[in-house]
């Protein structure tokens, strides 16, 4: 969680940074991490700070840094008096979940419109793993509205191929968004590098890939009685790291192939 969490405050400072707001990374993560450090030790709270997503969104209707302080303060009074519940009574989820998809629909036209033409098919293979996230969560979501364990046996009904390991491309369809926001960094920097025809590097970024895949940290998963976990360990991706060196080894062979062919 606190990877995930450094990874996407990068992400968000480099999103402000885009349309022209430039804050320094290392301070910026700073503060967050000591905030995130006095709320465990003091109040006792179970949840990281982070910089929060969208920012070009905020501003184009207009917040500025008053917005955050109101912001703060109005969920601050709402956690004192206990108004989470009177509220989320009064507002239905649908009206709650309308911004966060105003927020996806800047952040994803955000990434095409600040991003080089050539590269947009690796903004859409990053895409992917998001919709491959969402293929996971769907069915797990259904199930546990319903009150049941999103175990094994669910996955059987739902796709069939991710607990069984058959072949009907479910398995390959879900299993990429495991540690989804590592693995859309690697494969986006992958097909980046591939398009520019940065064979070595692409290569470098494969081998990476493969050894974080061996070790569970991307695509590896199990089940467990409420949900489906990353699963961590010696050789639990073995079957993503051989394909990721098999990409490395083409990658290298395209490095000499075009150095003997410029």
């Amino acid at each position: 969680m606190g990877l995930f969490n450094v990874l996407g405050s990068m992400q968000n400072i480099e999103s402000a940074a885009a349309p022209g707001d430039d804050y320094p990374l290392r301070n910026s993560l700073i503060i967050n991490g000591a905030g995130t450090v006095v709320a465990a030790v003091v109040p006792g709270s179970c949840f990281p700070l982070t910089i929060y997503i969208g920012r070009p969104s905020w501003k184009a209707v207009g917040a500025r840094l008053g917005y955050s302080w109101m912001n703060g303060l109005a969920i601050g009074l709402s956690c004192f008096l206990g108004l989470f519940a009177l509220i989320s009574l009064a507002v239905p989820v649908q009206v709650r979940v309308a911004i966060i998809v105003y927020v996806g629909i800047m952040i994803t036209a955000q990434s095409f419109q600040v991003t080089p033409s050539s590269h947009a098919a690796a903004v859409v293979l990053g895409i992917m793993v998001g919709l491959a996230r969402l293929g996971r969560f769907s069915p797990q979501g259904g199930c546990q509205s319903r009150g049941q364990r999103p175990g094994p046996a669910l996955w059987r009904w739902a796709a069939p191929g991710v607990a069984t390991g058959g072949g009907d491309g479910s398995r390959g369809a879900v299993f990429p968004g495991a540690g989804g926001i590592i693995t859309a960094m690697f494969l986006t920097s992958l097909l980046v590098y591939v398009i520019e025809q940065r064979f070595l590097a692409a290569a470098g970024v494969a081998a990476v890939s493969g050894v974080l895949a061996w070790f569970g940290v991307i695509h590896a998963w199990r089940f467990t009685p409420g949900d489906t976990v990353l699963n961590v360990g010696w050789g639990v991706g073995a079957e993503w790291a051989h394909a990721y060196s098999m990409m490395a080894l083409l990658l290298l062979a395209a490095t000499q192939l075009r150095r003997s062919r410029p």
